[in-house]
């Protein structure tokens, strides 16, 4: 392996024409040049220059090593200067794994921000549901991951990840604009036993399972889609009612449905997940701050 200060020794004494012109340029003594020289030669595993006369020439290896030196030197100035961009936040890439009603609420707002003071600063978005976004994280397919977890459900979460909790999601029933129980500011499940419901994503349906048995009834599920348009659209019609995040809430799309409040109060837990040690790496860290300024400007989730 060549010393990278070596090869920078050796550019300036090809280009200065001697040793001590190159020990002037760089600032060293000559015994010093000399002696990097005799480094870089026992590493090449062959002299580097000859004298005729008073004057150097290159060898054979010298003058391939010639051809490859400012390369190299022009490619590592690249790398300091890339590495400072990535290190003082002008530049990098962090690649963000989302939920949809996150992806809608949470994800705009912060990079809105960052957008504004870190344009340097590139997100890629992906979409994904848990337990397979975190799952993509852990196999390196992201940086963040947000994700949510029910506290009436056991679920594990990968021991390498670390949890940074963001928000408390209010749970709510879309309801369409007619419905008897629209015009109460809270509502029971159980009041909702004989309705047609519309069930979400594998978690989401497993903790809708899990409230109805609470209160005491099985639902009568109709339709499942992850689509949250889709849901909206087919509460609007009243084709059934469905069990929402309060995110969505923030979003709505259709005049002729409307969110009420769960009686007794559920809630879910709203996190960005990420592997330990990219808590050190600054564009991961400056995403996940934005993500925790834009949690905690929304009052009432």
């Amino acid at each position: 392996m060549f010393d990278s200060r070596h090869i920078k020794t050796f550019h300036a004494v090809v280009t200065a024409g001697s040793y001590s012109a190159a020990a002037r340029a760089l600032g060293y003594t000559q015994p010093a040049i000399t002696q990097q020289m005799k480094a870089l030669e026992r590493a090449v595993g062959s002299p580097l220059f000859t004298r005729v006369g008073r004057r150097m020439r290159l060898t054979e290896a010298g003058e391939a090593l010639a051809r490859h030196a400012e390369i190299i030197l022009e490619s590592l100035t690249a790398a300091q200067q890339q590495m400072s961009s990535l290190t003082r936040l002008r530049a990098g890439r962090v690649r963000v794994c989302a939920f949809p009603s996150a992806g809608a609420t949470l994800i705009p707002e912060a990079l809105a921000r960052l957008a504004a003071d870190h344009p340097g600063v590139r997100v890629e978005l992906l979409e994904g549901e848990p337990p397979d976004s975190l799952s993509r994280l852990v196999r390196g397919e992201c940086d963040i991951t947000l994700a949510f977890t029910y506290p009436g459900l056991r679920e594990q979460v990968p021991e390498e990840l670390v949890e940074i909790r963001l928000l408390e999601d209010q749970m709510t029933v879309l309801l369409p604009m007619g419905h008897p129980l629209a015009r109460r500011r809270a509502v029971k499940l159980a009041d909702l036993a004989d309705e047609r419901w519309i069930a979400g994503c594998l978690r989401c349906r497993a903790n809708f399972l899990h409230e109805c048995a609470e209160q005491g009834f099985a639902p009568d599920i109709a339709f499942t889609t992850d689509d949250i348009l889709v849901v909206q659209s087919l509460v609007a019609e009243g084709l059934g009612v469905a069990m929402m995040p309060g995110l969505v809430l923030s979003f709505l799309r259709h005049d002729k449905i409307t969110g009420r409040a769960l009686d007794p109060a559920a809630r879910r837990q709203v996190s960005a997940y990420v592997l330990r040690e990219h808590l050190r790496i600054p564009a991961t860290a400056l995403v996940l701050d934005e993500l925790k300024a834009a949690a905690a400007r929304r009052v009432g989730c």
